[in-house]
């Protein structure tokens, strides 16, 4: 009686053809796909990166332009003020 799932011989070659074909493309495949991820998230950091340079370069062309931006600006970052002005500054509450 023959077997249906062919000769032993048969099978040992075509495991040894799946090894070397897997032993060969499988290190370069996962490096691939390791390469692939690393490049998304660099394609991500620059899309995060071109919006933030978007924003300052707005904001440098309202220092550039803007003497209200530029006030304000200085009032919140080094708290300038204007001749005259009275500055109130809020304290936190004592504790009893």
């Amino acid at each position: 009686m023959a077997s249906s799932g062919g000769s032993k011989p048969g099978r040992l070659k075509l495991y040894i053809v799946i090894g070397i074909v897997t032993v060969l493309f499988l290190p370069p495949f996962a490096k691939y796909q390791a390469l692939r991820y690393k490049s998304k998230k660099i394609d991500e950091r620059i899309a995060q990166l071109k919006v933030e340079n978007k924003r300052l370069e707005e904001e440098r062309l309202k220092l550039l332009t803007d003497t209200a931006y530029i006030e304000k600006r200085a009032r919140e970052k080094v708290g300038m003020v204007r001749k005259g002005e009275i500055v109130m500054k809020e304290s936190p509450p004592k504790k009893r």
